[in-house]
């Protein structure tokens, strides 16, 4: 038996705690994967059962069809465990009413875009997806889906593409736009997809991009919480569990964290209620989530990866790493201002205590990919903090130099420049093995490629590296 509304489950298993029959839709979401499913869905899950409303999600795979096809079979129902070493919790979401795959479904997912009953459409597509060209800050014009998006933006095939041509046909049809909430781990994620969308309005129709400046909200978001890929045994430990088969059950950690900034054009659930923090700017946090988790979650990848360490427990497990992981989360710390109602030192044990959670099978292979979309962000914008006021940068020169071992000794990545950072690992100077990758554009800050004194640590570091030390 699939798990579906009528199915019998186990006990202490929490499902929805609102009538699902009654629910309406209000959200879409485009990135129909392990870490929305765990985090954004289930804060609308709690949000609805401490104030129901028509917040419905329907979710959406720009790419995928399985997913959805198995959302559906299951009554758009799911589980999410939540593991640590005291046990496991799990859960029944229910805050799904629907489901498109826009591969298959290009109109489907235009028209209820274009639906005023959606009030917002959310966002997890990873940071590769926006098209987002970092050494101008705007679109990538030779990123494949922007490009063809340009050319027609009748018939989108990307997430920029798809949230201009919804707000177009809105527009056009008198119907207020929707609160785009981004969720990636980009930087001011809310002003970034804003610039996007308006700079691919623009280039379509100026009047349009005029009217989602005046009209539309943007509001920049900071998401915690480690989902895994899920696996084989991820789904029996469900079915175990709940007693029938879920082909979406997922695998985390009892955290889970979201600051919002509270900035809606057309109301929202009442995700505080779930745990969510709305504030006035979303940037302390977010800065403090790049730099102090996902950077060091980054060198851990590198690190595991070239130690052949399977999971993120596993490098963590090794006390000569953890500590090197805790000497880089301090560092990133002081590159930090105050963040309100935060301790810095406290959340940097907290993390140490989640990175080594045994129970959480995290694939540093996983983490590992997009390393060139991902680091910019989460070290070199803290180097170069770091720099300016003074102190070395040391520990974002060793994980810079972790990444760069790492794609010059794995035969393939997964990453959008791949194919130059394959040229890059091609012949080095033995004085300057790093200097291939300084010079590919748009990477590194001119800060650090000017900076002689840190290359020469990322150097020494990579030398170190390579070595085997």
């Amino acid at each position: 038996m699939q798990l579906s509304s009528s199915s019998t489950l186990a006990g202490g298993v929490l499902m929805p705690r609102y009538d699902r029959t009654k629910l309406k839709p209000g959200i879409v979401h485009i990135g129909f994967g392990a870490f929305h499913r765990a985090h954004q869905a289930v804060y609308t899950d709690s949000a609805l059962a401490a104030s129901f409303g028509d917040w419905g999600i329907v979710g959406v795979s720009l790419r995928s069809i399985e997913p959805i096809r198995d959302l559906k079979m299951q009554d758009h129902l799911f589980s999410v465990i939540a593991r640590d070493a005291s046990g496991a919790e799990p859960r029944v979401v229910g805050s799904f009413i629907g489901g498109i795959s826009a591969a298959s479904d290009r109109d489907g997912l235009l028209d209820l875009l274009a639906d005023p009953a959606i009030r917002i459409v959310s966002l997890t597509v990873t940071e590769k997806a926006y098209g987002f060209d970092p050494a101008s800050g705007g679109l990538d014009r030779h990123h494949p889906a922007v490009a063809v998006d340009l050319v027609t933006p009748g018939s989108p095939v990307g997430v920029i593409g798809f949230l201009v041509e919804g707000l177009s046909r809105r527009k056009q049809a008198g119907v207020p736009p929707y609160t785009v909430l981004c969720c990636d781990n980009l930087p001011t994620n809310g002003r970034v997809v804003e610039r996007l969308v308006l700079e691919m309005a623009e280039a379509h129709d100026p009047a349009l991009a005029s009217w989602i400046a005046a009209e539309g909200a943007f509001p920049c978001t900071m998401v915690d919480r480690i989902v895994p890929a899920a696996t084989d045994e991820t789904r029996q430990r469900a079915a175990d569990l709940l007693g029938v088969e879920d082909k979406l059950a997922l695998d985390t950690e009892p955290f889970m964290q979201w600051v919002i900034e509270d900035r809606f054009v057309s109301g929202r659930p009442e995700w505080d209620r779930a745990g969510a923090l709305f504030v006035a700017d979303v940037e302390p946090y977010e800065k403090m989530k790049l730099r102090m988790l996902n950077g060091p979650h980054s060198m851990i990848a590198y690190l595991g990866q070239l130690k052949g360490l399977e999971y993120v427990k596993d490098v963590m497990a090794v006390p000569e790493y953890a500590e090197r992981v805790r000497r880089h989360m301090s560092a990133a710390a002081m590159t930090l201002d105050p963040v309100p109602g935060i301790d810095l030192g406290q959340y940097r044990e907290q993390l140490i205590e989640r990175f080594s959670n045994p129970t959480i099978a995290h694939r540093t292979k996983q983490i590992a990919m997009d390393g060139s979309q991902k680091l910019p962000q989460r070290i070199f914008a803290a180097a170069v903090d770091d720099l300016a006021a003074g102190r070395d940068a040391a520990a974002f020169a060793e994980a810079t130099a972790l990444w760069i071992a790492y794609v010059m000794q794995t035969p393939q990545i997964e990453d959008p420049r791949a194919h130059e950072l394959r040229q890059a690992s091609g012949v080095v100077d033995p004085a300057d093995p790093s200097a291939n990758f300084f010079a590919l554009p748009g990477l590194f800050p001119p800060r650090l490629i000017g900076d002689r004194d840190w290359r020469d640590r990322v150097n020494a570091a990579l030398d170190l590296v390579l070595a085997g030390t």
